[in-house]
This record gives C-alpha cells, structure tokens and sequence, in this order.
C-alpha cells in the first residue's frame, strides 16, 4: 500500500530541510507549527504488522499514522514541574526500571528524584532534562526537586543545573545525546522534547533510525495531547477548588428569551476563561450554570494565592459585564458569581467523553466548596481557614480577608484578619443554616482585596 499524499509530502519536506542544512531542532520546530496531513491512514492489522517485533520500531510506511501504541522507544510526560504523568513500557524498562509503579504523590512523581541521575551512563540524558527545565523553573525550585536524593545524585543535579545552557522553550526541540549501558556500550538518540499547555511529552530515537514518522506525529499536536491526557495516571495532588455559582439564576432564566440567556451564559464563560488561565486554573465538571476549576501547584507561583486572586479578578470583570447587560437589557438585575474556595490532597484523574478528555477530581473538596459559594451572597468571595493558614508568609500580606460581625447596637463590623464558623454566621437564618448544616462546623473568612504581585524594581 503507497504512501498518502500528505505523510509523504511531509517526509519529503523533513528531507528537504536536513540536505538544506538546517539542524533535527529546527527541522522539528518548523514542522510542529504547521498541520500534519487531514486524512486519516487506515492502520495495519497488528497481527501482520511488518514491523512487529523488531526493537525500537514506530511502525512501518503501511500504518502511515504513528500512535502512541505504535511508539516502541522510551516515552514519558511531565507537567510543568517536571512531575510523571505517564510512561510507556520501554521507558519503564529502560530508565525508570528502578521502580515498579509510579508513586501515588506528585512530589514523589518529580522527574529529577526518578532518574538514576548517580549512573554515569545517563549523565546526557540527565543534562538535557537539566537544559529543559532551566529554562522553565528557578534554581531554587529546582533545589526543591532534588531534595531527599542521595549525596551523589543531588551534587551532580546541581552542579548540572550550572553548567548547562537552558534549551528555549519552543513547540518541539530535538538535541542528539548519547547513552551508555553497564557495558560501555554507547549508542547516540534524539531527544524529542514537545511543549503542550498541559506537560511536556519526552521521546528517545535511536540515530540509526528515521525520524520522519516521530516528527509527522510530533506535529499532530492536538491529537497527540489528547491521547497523552486520556492516559495520564491518577496522581493524589493538593489543589485548591474554586466554585463560582450565578446568583439568582433560576430568576434570570425566568426573565430572558433562551436565546438571550445562553448569550449571556456564554459571555460570562469567554469574559472569566482568560482570568483563570492567567492564574493556572483547570476547567472542572459542573452541573448546571456554574464554574469548577482547580488550582494545583505550580513551580513559579502558589496555588492557594493564585486561587484567591483568580476570583477577586474575576469579581471586578463581572462588575463591567452586569453594567453591561443592565443597559442593553434595561432592567435593574445585578450579576454576582459567588465564590468558594477550600483546598485539599484528593486523587486527580482524566475520563474520556464524545467530545474530549475531561479532568476530574475525586473526595469531598470539590463538594465543600459548592457548600461554601451557597453560603456567599451579592458577589462575595469565601475561603475556608485552610486556605489562608497554607499560603506562604511571603504572600499572606496580599491578602486582605475577615468576618462581619453583629455589635449589641445592631451595626455590622466588619472583623479584619478573623474567621467564623457557617454556624455562627448563619445563626439568625434557620433556613439557610438547615441547606448547610453539613459545613455547620467549617471555619470561613471572606476574602475583601487581592493585591496584585509587586513588580521588582529594574536593575541598574
């Protein structure tokens, strides 16, 4: 069976590029930004395959469509923290063979503790890794990582992380390195390094074999996160929840054509969707009008800080839209998200629907902060003490947060710096104390002001 007309042209395009001089780096950072070939191959009976059996083969000119199944090197993800999200069975056998299973925590995942960084014969590897993430995180991250590693190994990271110049980070980079054995038998690889949103897929080809399918499927970008995500292994992570609910929807609803109020859905999902990229969300499962997004540690920022000024930002945005709509609407309806916020260690997975790869998370934070944002009201913002208790100290100063209180005389003051159970808060309203007895006992705060992070001042 020939070639289709789009993978051979690609093919014929990697050749091209390679006799013009042009490095395998550049030659994949210019296929990864463009589209690979539309149609689909049909791919060959794995029974029969020409290649099946052969070490290190991705597939033959008959399947056409490289897949993950068909990738015979060793590969593996990691997100932007250099934790393990997932790994085929050639790396498993070749590199990570000192383990049986990936850990259960994602510090315990952390790349730099699960490469035999003390084995000479995988010092280049270990280097390229090293040029990767210097370019991503701080040395004093990257310190971080490499705690807990025996005298050996956690010297020869850190003097790595020095000597090293970090690879820029691009859509696809591939750098040859060469790796040994317990023979001193060496053989030379490309390292393929893809950048996605969601991670960064690592594979190894040996030189001696082509490269041009590895670069056809480097550049199916889509595709190929799709499948990683749909793979990815549960992992127990600490994350922050956020739930943000519409108030008075079911009233709004009432008042507005379908058409208007899937319009006005919609704009409140496009307006608030860039603010929780910004601040490291990830989009969750929510019935109804609602918004779920967790928030999981990240390697420049904290993610209880990035939480909470995540939903001030978003408070402000909804101020401008309501003023929107009560002038193109001409009515007297305020639009508020009220928001809560907890935090938690809960088990983080991925399922796969009709449309895509959904993450989920699995415990009882994502239920207790729906619990909290029923208790918000008029726009409000509430954390449980949790949350303020974990941001670090370097942060806590941005964070304005308390709790109104009832005087004798019957003035509302408002407490700075204070908590209250839901119970007290709520001890004048039976009615919305009975919805929420289950978080009777949690102690809360209202978040007043998020300040933005201080710019350093410019040297020289």
């Amino acid at each position: 069976m020939g070639s289709l007309p789009g993978v051979s042209a690609r093919i014929e395009q990697a050749r091209r590029l390679k006799q013009e001089g042009l490095s395998m780096t550049e030659i994949v950072a210019r296929m990864g930004e463009e589209p690979g070939p539309s149609v689909r191959a049909p791919v060959a009976n794995r029974s029969t395959h020409p290649t099946q059996g052969v070490p290190g083969a991705i597939g033959s000119r008959e399947s056409l469509r490289v897949t993950l199944d068909d990738i015979d090197y060793p590969a593996y993800m990691v997100n932007h923290n250099f934790e393990v999200l997932w790994i085929n069975a050639p790396a498993r056998a070749q590199i990570f063979s000192q383990i049986t299973e990936l850990p259960p925590t994602n510090d315990e995942r952390n790349l730099f503790r699960l490469l035999p960084a003390s084995r000479n014969e995988w010092i280049n590897l270990l280097r390229f890794h090293v040029a990767v993430a210097k370019s991503r995180i701080s040395a004093e991250i990257f310190g971080h990582a490499c705690r807990g590693l025996d005298p050996v190994s956690y010297a020869r990271l850190q003097s790595a992380f020095v000597e090293v110049e970090a690879e820029p980070i691009r859509p696809t980079i591939g750098t040859t390195i060469t790796l040994g054995t317990a023979d001193d038998v060496e053989t030379r690889h490309t390292a393929y390094a893809s950048n996605f949103r969601e991670g960064i897929f690592v594979v190894l080809v040996p030189e001696l074999d082509a490269a041009e399918e590895m670069l056809n499927f480097l550049s199916r970008r889509d595709e190929v996160i799709r499948d990683l995500l749909r793979r990815r292994l549960p992992v127990l992570t600490h994350l922050s929840v956020l739930v943000a609910d519409l108030q008075g929807s079911v009233k709004i609803c009432s008042e507005l054509p379908p058409a208007e109020y899937f319009q006005l859905i919609n704009e409140i999902w496009t307006t608030t969707a860039p603010i929780f990229r910004k601040h490291h969300g990830t989009c969750g499962k929510h019935v109804g009008d609602g918004l779920v997004y967790y928030f999981f540690p990240q390697a420049d920022s904290d993610y209880l800080t990035n939480a909470l000024a995540c939903a001030d930002e978003i408070r402000v945005v909804m101020r401008k839209l309501s003023r929107d709509w009560q002038v193109r609407k001409n009515w007297l309806n305020d639009l508020y998200l009220n928001t809560g916020i907890t935090e938690g260690q809960e088990w983080l997975g991925t399922y796969q629907t009709s449309t895509g790869v959904e993450f989920t998370v699995l415990g009882d934070t994502i239920n207790q902060a729906a619990r909290i944002s029923d208790l918000a009201r008029f726009g409000s913002i509430w954390a449980t003490k949790s949350v303020i208790g974990k941001i670090p100290a370097e942060h806590r100063d941005r964070v304005s947060f308390g709790v109104r209180r009832r005087a004798p005389d019957g003035r509302e003051v408002f407490v700075p710096s204070s908590f209250s159970q839901v119970q007290t808060l709520l001890e004048h309203e039976t009615s919305r104390l009975e919805k929420l007895r289950e978080i009777g006992t949690l102690a809360l705060t209202e978040i007043v002001e998020v300040k933005p992070v201080k710019e350093q001042p410019a040297a020289g």
